[in-house]
């Protein structure tokens, strides 16, 4: 199937692992050029051959910047994903019923919805010249926040509302904007030494290894494993295509069976 992507400008966020790293690899087998951002690059990045940008984009000026630098060096830009997200866990974390004070809900909120934000808004002109698209990666914790810290959980639910009205906002522009939403997938910040699941098992006096291996059971998941990256980078690949015309204010959601509501 041709998702004519080749020759298309991609500009991926959050690109050095994870996620990030299955959606530049996917764009690139379909023959798009890409241009990654991330505090730091990593080996696997560099293999992919996609441009790198290294920027810190929870402040104001940082994605801004990237957009500007990426279009100084081609001014075409077809399709924008924002994948950073996460943030930093304090101790106590699961004991607190806020999840943090608000330090921790600014910085969560800067990376996981501001920085959306700020990027589309940089490179909404280019996108609109190009009827391109954009494709916010949100979170099943958005919808069932009881499955990650509430910062984050409330930050990707803005995010949704953000990219929901966004959509309608640029609908007639020609520029699509849709979401697509992971449940438990095998990244570091979810199932890594230092991810959110680690501290759960050590609360639990748990291995990491076997809390993980019985993650997908205890959370309602109808697969015996954790999702892939691979897995929703198809999904990003697929809402970017030109080939999807009446994809707008989706949210496309993978998460194994786990989210139960229709």
């Amino acid at each position: 199937m041709d998702l004519q992507l080749e020759g298309k400008r991609v500009l991926v966020t959050g690109a050095s692992k994870g996620i990030g790293l299955a959606i530049v690899e996917a764009f690139t087998a379909e023959g798009a050029s890409v241009v990654a951002t991330a505090r730091r690059s990593t080996p696997e990045l560099e293999r992919t051959g996609a441009v790198f940008i290294p920027a810190d984009l929870s402040t104001s000026d940082g994605p801004a910047r990237v957009v500007e630098t990426a279009l100084a060096q081609n001014p075409q830009l077809d399709v924008l994903v924002n994948n950073a997200g996460g943030g930093n866990r304090p101790e106590g974390i699961l004991e607190d019923p806020f999840s943090g004070d608000d330090d921790v809900w600014t910085d969560v909120f800067a990376l996981n919805l501001n920085a959306a934000v700020r990027m589309t808004r940089a490179a909404l002109p280019a996108l609109a010249k190009a009827r391109g698209a954009v494709v916010n990666i949100s979170s099943s914790s958005a919808r069932d926040p009881h499955t990650a810290p509430l910062p984050y959980a409330a930050a990707k639910a803005a995010l949704n509302t953000f990219t929901r009205g966004l959509a309608e906002a640029t609908g007639r522009m020609g520029v699509r904007v849709n979401t697509v939403t992971p449940g438990a997938t095998r990244t570091e910040l979810l199932v890594g030494e230092n991810g959110y699941v680690a501290d759960i098992a050590a609360r639990m006096g748990m291995e990491l290894s076997d809390l993980v291996a019985t993650l997908p059971q205890q959370i309602g998941m109808l697969t015996d494993d954790l999702i892939n990256p691979d897995e929703i980078a198809r999904a990003v690949v697929l809402l970017a295509s030109p080939t999807m015309p009446s994809a707008i204010g989706s949210n496309w959601t993978v998460h194994g069976g786990a989210m139960k509501s229709a």
